[in-house]
């Protein structure tokens, strides 16, 4: 038996300070809000205090962005704007290492993830765009497509610096302007993407970073200069957006909740299936919308499967963020916690069978082992509600006409996994998956070029890739 030697990640590369304000108006200002303290959810010490903004704030950034769009931003050619993404995309590689030690802090992640999936895939999304940006008349669009003027943009705690750029970068590219809110646990690397912005020389107003809670939200989704509201975030909350914009005119996307499911044929390669159900689930502490947390494995190799799935999940390694060798940080949050814990509760109560690893955890922080169910059945609230966490629920079926049926037995429709050695049944299943993303014996694979987004409670829009270009323009 041997032991992986800590390896950490020093916190000071974070550059982190003890106070945070808002970015509006090309300035760092304080705002009218009562401060907030962010906390590190693995340690649960406060990292910093952050500014916060109020309606009065929120009215100066949309009539700060829309100056911007009408007498700058929206009338400058799409060459010029590229170069200003394309600096930014350059600023993001360049603070690569800063911001991912800084995202991990804040968020809890791993920083193997922040550092290889994060940071890069981020200023992917800047350099993609940029591209794009003297090219929107021949994406397919119509002739002549214009910007829509003042997006108003809401992001998750789950990737706060990827969804910032996913948000971001595209409206920039399409000549809009943009007031952005940062989830309320993590503003920080939003902040420095903010001082990114500014050292690029954007001109002011372009870009507005307001932190803030959930009211900071609802009153940028309200205000009416907003002609385009973009929300990443949980189901419950689209619900009253979509309310909200209702009658306005107002654009909107919502990529919002997810149950996914992977489907597991007895013809697959199982060592190679079992990596993606890992990487499925535990990904992020399973704080990923798309992620595979109902697993449907065919009757005949289902406890093959689940003996290779224990044997792996085992080996994860839960604790510090910053140490290179952690697979499954921190939890967000007290109250993220909370709710995996009771849905677990919940699981055991209807009579599913529990397995979690053996694994130590740290004394201090939001920490939650990984957790694998096994004897689910489609009425079990593990099984219809999203848990945000890593935890795992395993069902069985014979036939792929089951398994297409138990796939879409869900209200949501993000994402789905495909594990068979057979290409035609790769593509007859992908074709009756309600389903946004279909991926094939892959699972959780990202890029600036293809679409995403769902169906049903999932959402609707698609951000990144040609398609995504679309929520942003008037064609």
């Amino acid at each position: 038996m041997w032991e992986y030697a800590p390896a950490p990640e020093s916190r000071d590369i974070a550059n982190l300070r003890p106070s945070y304000r808002m970015f509006l108006d090309g300035e760092f200002v304080e705002g009218g809000g009562e401060p907030l303290k962010t906390v590190n959810p693995a340690t649960e010490e406060v990292l910093a205090e952050v500014s916060t903004a109020n309606s009065s704030d929120v009215d100066k950034a949309v009539k700060a962005a829309r100056r911007a769009h009408e007498r700058v931003w929206g009338r400058m050619p799409g060459a010029e704007r590229a170069k200003y993404i394309f600096r930014i995309a350059r600023m993001i590689a360049e603070r690569a290492r800063e911001l991912a030690v800084l995202e991990s802090l804040d968020n809890g992640k791993p920083i193997r993830e922040s550092r290889d999936v994060d940071v890069p895939t981020a200023s992917a999304h800047f350099f993609y765009h940029a591209g794009w940006a003297d090219k929107l008349g021949y994406a397919g669009l119509g002739p002549d497509p214009r910007p829509l003027g003042v997006a108003g943009q809401v992001i998750p705690w789950n990737f706060p610096l990827l969804m910032a750029a996913w948000k971001i970068a595209p409206a920039l590219a399409c000549g809009n302007t943009v007031v952005l809110k940062p989830a309320e646990t993590t503003p920080l690397t939003a902040l420095v993407l903010a001082e990114i912005v500014q050292q690029a020389d954007l001109p002011p107003g372009v870009v507005n970073i307001l932190p803030g809670a959930g009211d900071v939200g609802a009153e940028l989704v309200g205000h009416a200069g907003v002609d385009k509201v973009a929300f990443t975030g949980s189901t419950d909350v689209g619900k009253i957006i979509q309310r909200t914009v209702a009658g306005t005119g107002k654009k909107l996307t919502l990529e919002l909740g997810g149950k996914a499911a992977n489907v597991v044929f007895d013809d697959a390669p199982l060592d190679q299936a079992v990596e993606g159900i890992v990487n499925g689930i535990f990904f992020n502490q399973g704080h990923v919308c798309c992620a595979g947390s109902r697993l449907l494995v065919q009757e005949s190799v289902a406890d093959e499967l689940l003996a290779k799935l224990h044997a792996r999940v085992s080996t994860l390694r839960v604790g510090d963020p910053l140490d290179k060798n952690t697979d499954v940080g921190a939890i967000n949050s007290r109250e993220q916690l909370d709710k995996i814990t009771s849905l677990v509760e919940s699981g055991e109560a209807e009579g599913a069978q529990r397995w979690t690893s053996p694994c130590p955890l740290p004394e201090k922080g939001f920490f939650f082992a990984p957790t694998v169910f096994a004897g689910v059945s489609q009425a079990m609230r593990i099984a219809r509600e999203e848990i945000f966490g890593p935890v795992l629920s395993v069902l069985t079926f014979r036939t792929p006409d089951e398994a297409v049926a138990k796939a879409n037995n869900t209200p949501y429709g993000l994402s789905a996994g495909i594990w068979t050695d057979k290409g035609s049944r790769i593509l007859w299943m992908a074709d009756r998956l309600r389903a946004g993303v279909v991926w094939a014996n892959t699972f959780n694979r990202f890029d600036p070029t293809a679409p995403f987004g769902g169906y049903q409670e999932s959402g609707f829009g698609r951000e990144g890739g040609r398609a995504g270009l679309e929520a942003y323009l008037d064609v």
